[in-house]
């Protein structure tokens, strides 16, 4: 039976990155309506289920993978943003965050050093500011 399993899949996609997500997607979706009991929701996890499925037992690999360095690009871009957000929410004490006029970029100054003279590493913008 194994070794069946091996050849049905030979040439398939299999569980990537973004079935693993939309599998786990599924599985929250089915756990909230637990408590709703809504036909539509209903009707979301099962089409997610079906989407995750036909994904993993598709042939053709080439799109799979595109569709699946997005979904990675994606990820990184909300778990790296999060990040930076909980590591200023952790410093928040201890310094004072802002961004360069010019480019954007996040700056952090030390807290209580008053009104005092910035340059940006990025740009190489100077400006004042408060802290």
């Amino acid at each position: 039976m194994k070794e069946k399993l091996y050849r049905f899949m030979v040439g398939r996609n299999g569980p990537d990155q973004l079935t693993r997500a939309l599998t786990g997607l599924s599985l929250a979706v089915l756990v909230f309506n637990l408590f709703l009991r809504s036909t539509a929701l209903n009707v979301l996890w099962m089409a997610i289920m079906i989407w995750a499925y036909y994904r993993m037992f598709s042939r053709n690999l080439a799109r799979r993978r595109e569709e699946n360095a997005r979904y990675m690009q994606w990820e990184y871009k909300l778990v790296s943003g999060l990040r930076g957000w909980w590591d200023r929410l952790r410093q928040r004490r201890d310094y004072v965050f802002f961004r360069c006029p010019e480019c954007r970029a996040m700056l952090r100054v030390p807290r209580g050093k008053g009104k005092i003279r910035v340059t940006c590493r990025k740009c190489g913008n100077a400006f004042e500011r408060r802290t």
